[in-house]
């Protein structure tokens, strides 16, 4: 099993002067020498750069007290996720399967090579227990594809050690700055070196005309990175497109307001790039990952069918078709894991003196029963062609989006018009469960307004970055289907009682307490069913 590690760092510009005296940081009793390493890795991407453009990095390190294979995956500012195999000469196939999702079956290849000399310091508290690790590191970095460009810089690298408090970072920062150090324009040495080794960069760096060498392009991923840059240093003037200069006195016009089209097809990414994005974590295992890929792959789903008018159905149905499939595959296990967690703390809520018989063991062996064992399954899945194919259909809709008439049109209107007829979805069933007496009917109408009530959710997520006055009407869907699902959630319960009591029956054990669950679910049911009438006034509450 390959090893990870939380990587929480922080890098600074060096200059000649090397590394201010860190003794005086709060909590610093020693800074021991440990003398200069020497590093040499390569780092791989695919030709047109897709890791670099999402923030990931692949290496192949020698050297140091960690040589061997690093992918590390972006957790917030200045805090990686770094998965561990060892020396190998190929890109190790765990790595790799990390990456399916955005490289699919293209070849990574050597990108950029980066040496580096690094002056390492050891931060020791007053126990003599490593606090950070800091490095001053003369790098030379060289690109290995293209235009051979090289280039190099010193900088400060400071690294936590394990299990410390990230505030001490905050310590060592206000040393470092009081010297007069700053902190890097670059989130990673892989990052300088793309930006300075583009042909572009280097006749800057070199004082010449900005552009390109004869015959070069600029790699995508380093645009790519550049433009994501710029959204997260402030957020664009909503429904307003570029402005261009104009030709009178240099003044810059508006262009004209952004239309439908831009609103959802900038939803379908988001939620297409959740699904990429999420994929490595699904293949680690890490908490929730695999209901946020599956929110994402419905939130997507519902979008397109919202959005019927914007883009052509006969197109997107077949891959709606494909996202209910990996929705599906996504979904094994989950709804039984979701059933067994109600139903233990049902069972944690109860007096001992209603815990009648082996319970606990009962219900243990029916979840165990009823799960299929499927997280092998679900890495076949990922690995499969069919996901793979359902990626890559993705990227062509974005590319290429199958635009109707309405596309074109006003934002406001079309949009609205979008959210309002799920909305009317969602009125007529609540009406008919509300018309109907406690029972399979009104179990079965309240189900699907609650699919009906996240649809309308969707709709109204993918219109709040046209007018924020949509978020009300997500927040109101929202509750709405929380309260309807709660209700779904309790239908299902009983259901599994009803099974778990027949099966202790069976095997000649009391069945009382699956009876005295059965009775709290039904008087919850009956609950949410009160409130009903009133949750769906405030709902139709503008």
């Amino acid at each position: 099993m390959a090893d990870t590690k939380r990587e929480i760092e922080r890098k600074y510009e060096s200059d000649e002067s090397g590394l201010p005296d860190l003794t005086g940081v709060a909590g610093v009793a020693t800074v021991v020498d440990k003398g200069v390493a020497e590093l040499d890795a390569v780092y791989y991407d695919t030709p047109d750069e897709r890791l670099a453009s999402a923030g990931i990095t692949l290496r192949r390190r020698t050297g140091g007290d960690d040589a061997g294979w690093h992918l590390k995956f972006p957790v917030s500012s200045g805090v990686r996720d770094e998965i561990r195999e060892p020396l190998s000469d190929a890109v190790p196939s765990a790595l790799a399967g990390l990456l399916r999702s955005r490289i699919r079956d293209t070849d990574l290849v050597p990108l950029v090579r980066i040496r580096s000399s690094r002056d390492v310091r050891d931060l020791l508290d007053a126990d003599g227990a490593l606090l950070a690790e800091v490095g001053v590191d003369a790098v030379h970095a060289e690109r290995l594809t293209g235009v051979p460009l090289a280039t190099q810089w010193s900088e400060i690298e400071v690294e936590l050690a394990d299990g410390r408090d990230p505030a001490f970072l905050d310590k060592v920062d206000k040393k470092l700055r009081k010297a007069g150090v700053r902190t890097s324009a670059a989130p990673s040495k892989l990052a300088r070196a793309l930006r300075e080794t583009t042909p572009r960069e280097a006749d800057a760096a070199k004082g010449e005309p900005d552009k390109k060498a004869k015959g070069a392009k600029e790699p995508k991923g380093a645009k790519r990175a550049e433009e994501a840059k710029g959204a997260e240093g402030g957020k664009a003037a909503e429904g307003v497109k570029a402005t261009k200069k104009g030709k009178a006195g240099g003044k810059r016009a508006p262009e004209p307001p952004r239309v439908a089209a831009d609103h959802v097809l900038a939803y379908v990414g988001a939620q297409r790039d959740a699904i990429v994005g999420l994929d490595p974590a699904v293949r680690r295992d890490l908490p929730d990952s695999v209901h946020s890929m599956r929110v994402a792959t419905r939130r997507l789903r519902s979008s397109l069918r919202s959005y019927a008018k914007v883009l052509d159905r006969t197109f997107t149905d077949p891959i709606g078709a494909e996202l209910k499939w990996l929705a599906g595959e996504l979904g094994v296990d989950r709804d039984q894991e979701v059933l067994t967690e109600r139903l233990t703390a049902a069972l944690d809520d109860l007096p001992s003196t209603l815990l009648v018989g082996p319970v606990r063991t009962r219900l243990r062996t029916w979840s165990q029963a009823g799960s299929s064992g499927s997280r092998r399954r679900l890495i076949a899945v990922l690995d499969g062609t069919r996901y793979l194919d359902l990626l890559n259909t993705l990227d062509a809709l974005l590319a290429e989006p199958p635009l109707l008439k309405a596309a074109q049109g006003d934002p406001e209107k079309v949009l609205t018009k979008a959210v309002r007829r799920e909305e009317g979805k969602v009125s007529t069933l609540v009406a008919q469960a509300l018309d109907v007496p406690s029972g399979t009917d009104r179990d079965l109408a309240m189900h699907e307004a609650r699919k009906k009530a996240k649809r309308a959710r969707y709709a109204a997520e993918a219109a709040v970055d046209f007018d924020d006055r949509f978020k009300a009407r997500v927040r109101a869907s929202k509750s709405l289907q929380t309260l309807l699902g709660d209700h779904q959630d309790s239908v299902m319960a009983r259901e599994a009682l009803r099974d778990l009591a027949s099966q202790a029956q069976g095997a000649g054990e009391i069945s009382f307490t699956y009876g005295v669950l059965y009775g709290r679910e039904e008087r919850r049911a009956a609950e949410i069913e009160a409130t009903l009438p009133d949750a769906y006034a405030q709902w139709c509450t503008p």
